[in-house]
């Protein structure tokens, strides 16, 4: 190192000794540590010797340089130590289960919309479930998103933890993206994530949790569902919610109760939405709600109930 440092004229010995060895003075020590720190930084021997030797020289724009190139080789680093974890979740036998798991994991990450899909699509043994949630929460194209919640959801409960914190990440559109793969799991452990986003601060993910859990027939989600509807919020899915909810009879007349009870705090444009929601209601309770807003001051709140139990007279 110090004959490399010498032939430069990076760092020139004081003198020599008669046996040729060089000889350096504290001066050059003090030159060699200076050398050492500025390497240690990441910086070559010609900005070194600039450094040292130019007086004229300012180290702002070559440190900011440096932090640039740094951060991308974190950057390249972390995607390689992401790439190996996924690797050893995959459970590689042997060198070519290693090889297929590194290609469907450039194809989950390719530029194509298409190979993406594809990738997608491969058998749920073959891609680490972490791969397809990490992948989930990040695509932006609606097909390969529907191909990727549709494997998340045939790959068991696995990818669920991963889910439930993309519902806290700070994009909106990530927290989007985790609660509808999180509506298309089966089963009571996904239902149970789905409970708890219906707390959630942000009112698109307590709207997809409600028409989730409508539509598996979970009675907590009638509240949200009607707030939707007064909200104008998706009110035509939250009426198709609780419609399926009311194939109970007992929820049926919950629900009726419930729209009534709305109907009487709400402005003209939100008693119109309740009232047709209303009129998809089964049962007596819901009946007995139509005959009295079948004379209603508002006309089209009355035309809708005496439509609507006529069809039910018919039938």
């Amino acid at each position: 190192m110090l004959r490399h440092y010498d032939s430069l004229g990076l760092v020139r010995p004081t003198g020599r000794t008669d046996a040729g060895y060089r000889e350096y003075s504290a001066a050059d020590i003090r030159r060699i540590f200076h050398v050492e720190s500025l390497r240690s930084l990441g910086l070559s021997l010609r900005d070194v010797a600039r450094a040292l030797d130019d007086p004229g020289f300012t180290p702002a724009g070559l440190v900011d340089g440096l932090v640039r190139r740094t951060r991308e080789r974190i950057a390249a680093q972390t995607a390689l130590l992401t790439r190996l974890r996924r690797i050893g979740e995959a459970e590689p036998a042997d060198w070519t289960d290693v090889l297929q798991t590194v290609a469907l994991l450039q194809e989950l990450g390719s530029d194509s919309a298409a190979r993406r899909q594809r990738a997608a699509l491969t058998s749920d043994e073959e891609v680490p479930v972490a791969a397809l949630v990490e992948a989930a929460l990040s695509e932006t194209d609606p097909n390969v998103a529907g191909a990727l919640r549709w494997a998340l959801a045939r790959s068991g409960d696995g990818g669920l933890a991963l889910l439930a914190e993309g519902l806290e990440a700070p994009a909106p559109e990530v927290r989007e993206r985790a609660v509808r793969c999180v509506a298309e799991f089966p089963g009571d452990a996904a239902t149970d994530v789905l409970r708890g986003a219906l707390a959630h601060d942000d009112p698109v993910i307590r709207t997809h949790a409600a028409l989730a859990l409508g539509n598996r027939g979970v009675a907590t989600a009638i509240t949200p569902l009607i707030e939707m509807i007064v909200d104008e919020r998706r009110d035509a899915d939250a009426a198709d919610a609780l419609s399926v909810l009311a194939a109970e009879p007992a929820l049926a007349d919950q629900i009726a109760a419930d729209l009534v009870v709305a109907l009487a705090c709400v402005d003209l444009g939100a008693r119109r939405r309740l009232t047709q929601a209303l009129a998809d209601i089964p049962g007596s309770a819901a009946a007995r709600a139509l005959e009295e807003l079948s004379h209603d001051a508002d006309r089209v709140i009355a035309a809708t109930a005496t439509y609507t139990l006529g069809l039910r007279s018919a039938a």
